[in-house]
């Protein structure tokens, strides 16, 4: 059913959707449906659905994961080549040359992404349900996250890239309206304008990828593109991969456009999960491990996204070390984990697998972490800030318990989920080039330090909060998705270890001949579990044998100090961006106002002067009249003699 083009890539003929496939549409219009529902009664007739709204708004998600699961284990049951569907809607633009469908398309890659985000998705809207209570606007709320779960699954299903854009946006417009959820708060409404705008910049990029691959190859279809793909230059091809990394920059807030996530925390937590565990974030690693066809034609490209990762990942465990507030510590680990990602799918066909791995693993631990931190925030009256805690493990014994798991999964220790899918990228990373495998096995050094020093200032050491605050643990609906998700990070990288993942996603980004890497695995993996150890006890050292102050000390270093600040990315955005495009700005507006309206109003004073003195001419007495009429004939007189003395 598939043949491979040279790189390995598969070009596949999907086979037409029947069965339980042909429900594929279902997954995203019942969330879809539930956003509609939610967001219009809720306005028409309020009290009714402050009643229900939660309950419908959260069994949308649990039954696009039902279905998902099912179409899941259909899949399984079919052949290696016959594992690609394809599902034709409508048509959707029919416009000169260019024809798009409302296609989409079901394969191994999009199996595993409708069950992290309808899965995952489906626990924080149960999360919610006991977080989000006491809002007066938790209708809206639930509305806003079956938009978010919508638009993700449309980006994934979709068969072409203008489908997947039009779920890019619609994940872009959902972030904007929950990261500004509480927007009676400055700071709130502030962050999302800014997700808003850096995003934008985003998807200049890969709007401008989708012109160029419709005037390259006539279509938007992954099929086509991938099909004809061996026929376009290698500048087109590196243009492309280009302007595709943009967009997933934007997204995956990787450097430069990575400055938008910290500040979206000021978001209600469950939101915080959402984007960091099974949407948004992952959205840029699904858009360069789905368009692997034009990555493996474009090396330079490659070459860019490897370097943008590996600055990223070390970028984003340096900023989570100083942060003292819990969710922008665990947004700094995001975009870290979302280096490696990006750099094993820059890796090419030995890495996207383990990319993805990584990503579904990722989502199991993140969200549990991230529900974890909004458990803890709920016992503290709403404080973030770690130094106001300590000993939390006695108060909150199932919050810890399950925060504990997927700290040990995200810092890699076997055999809890990250160790199996994060040390497949470090090795890969090793094989292809000594620097970035070296950076990749700093990075999970880096990560045993941070993610100990947020256990050792949450969970242990002494008391540390105010007398009117009594910590207790969170209700039973906010605890059971922590439970599922610790399991899942306990347990989530022993479904997925071994050949597993690689054969099942082959078919989608190829096969790779297996080779002799420089080092064997088990000599990785014991090198990544010492640095992850000493990490652990740098952290222990400095952190745990320490007494901790309620107020961040000022007399730090310049490393602490840049961390603090996102390594002063907001000001190298002012110096770079911000401050050059006001004096751009400023100056159209001084030649819009002199040089524009200079020949616009000069124009009209030009006619209003001409008309004022033609105005003085006709003044309505005869005898000016008449005046004028002689001093005509006497100049027509005279220029008669002239012409006749000549």
């Amino acid at each position: 059913m598939f043949t491979l083009h040279e790189g390995g890539i598969p070009v596949v003929d999907p086979t037409t959707a029947d069965g339980v496939f042909s429900l594929a549409w279902l997954v995203i219009a019942l969330p879809a449906a539930g956003a509609a529902i939610l967001l219009i009664g809720g306005a028409l007739a309020p009290k009714p659905f402050a009643a229900f709204g939660h309950f419908l708004g959260t069994l949308m998600p649990i039954g696009s994961f039902a279905i998902s699961l099912a179409m899941f284990v259909t899949l399984l049951g079919r052949d290696e080549g016959d594992r690609q569907v394809s599902q034709h809607l409508y048509d959707w633009i029919d416009v000169g040359g260019l024809h798009v469908g409302a296609d989409l398309l079901y394969d191994p890659l999009t199996a595993l992404f409708l069950l992290l985000i309808t899965g995952v998705g489906s626990l924080i809207h149960v999360y919610s349900i006991g977080y989000m209570e006491h809002d007066p606007r938790r209708v809206r709320f639930f509305g806003y996250l079956n938009l978010f779960v919508a638009a993700m699954l449309t980006l994934v299903l979709s068969e072409n890239y203008l489908g997947l854009f039009l779920g890019w946006e619609g994940v872009g417009l959902a972030s904007y309206l929950l990261i500004g959820f509480w927007q009676h708060k400055h700071s709130a409404a502030a962050a999302a304008k800014k997700a808003f705008v850096i995003n934008r910049v985003g998807d200049m990029g890969i709007s401008t990828a989708i012109m160029l691959a419709f005037v390259t190859f006539g279509s938007t279809s992954f099929t086509v593109i991938s099909a004809n793909a061996d026929g376009a230059s290698d500048k087109t091809m590196t243009a492309l991969g280009l302007l595709l990394l943009l967009g997933a920059c934007g997204k995956s807030a990787q450097v430069p456009l990575q400055a938008w996530l910290l500040d979206a925390m000021e978001g209600p937590t469950p939101v915080s999960a959402l984007i960091h565990a099974a949407t948004m974030v992952t959205a840029g690693v699904y858009l360069i491990v789905r368009s692997n066809f034009i990555f493996e034609r474009a090396p330079d490209a490659q070459t860019v996204v490897v370097i943008v990762a590996t600055v990223t990942l070390l970028w984003g465990a340096v900023i989570g070390c100083a942060k003292d507030d819990i969710k922008k510590a665990l947004a700094g680990s995001t975009m870290s984990q979302i280096g490696y990602m990006m750099l094993g799918a820059g890796l090419g066909v030995g890495g996207y697998a383990f990319a993805i791995f990584h990503l579904l693993t990722h989502g199991f631990f993140k969200a549990n972490m991230f529900l974890g931190a909004g458990s803890v925030m709920h016992g503290m009256n709403d404080d973030v800030d770690m130094r106001h805690y300590g000993a939390l493990r006695k108060a909150m014994p199932i919050t810890f318990i399950t925060f504990a798991l997927g700290y040990l999964a995200i810092i890699g220790i076997p055999p809890f989920a990250g160790f199996w899918s994060k040390d497949k990228i470090i090795e890969v990373a090793l094989e292809h080039n000594w620097i970035v495998g070296i950076c990749a096995l700093l990075g999970a050094g880096v990560t045993g330090f941070y993610m100990t020093r947020l256990m050792l200032l949450t969970y242990f050491g002494k008391e540390r909060w105010d007398e009117d605050v009594h910590p207790h643990e969170s209700p039973a609906v906010m605890t059971f998705p922590l439970m599922v998700l610790a399991a899942l990070s306990a347990l989530g990288g022993l479904m997925l270890a071994g050949g597993w993942i690689h054969d099942w996603l082959g078919p989608v980004t190829g096969f790779e001949e297996a080779a002799d890497p420089p080092l064997a695995p088990i000599v990785v993996t014991v090198l990544a579990l010492v640095v992850v150890v000493i990490g652990v006890a740098v952290a222990v050292v400095f952190v745990g044998q320490r007494d901790v102050p309620r107020e961040a000390p000022q007399d730090v270093s310049f490393v602490t100090r840049a961390a603090r600040r996102d390594i002063y990315g907001d000001a190298i955005n002012d110096e770079l961006v911000v401050k050059p495009g006001k004096r751009l700005t400023g100056g159209l507006l001084v030649f819009d106002r002199s040089v524009v309206d200079g020949l616009f109003r000069g124009g009209a004073l030009t006619v209003n002067g001409v008309g004022t003195l033609v105005r003085r001419a006709q003044n309505g007495f005869v005898r000016s009249y008449a005046l004028s009429l002689l001093g005509g004939v006497l100049l027509v007189v005279l220029a008669l003699l002239a012409v006749n003395l000549a």
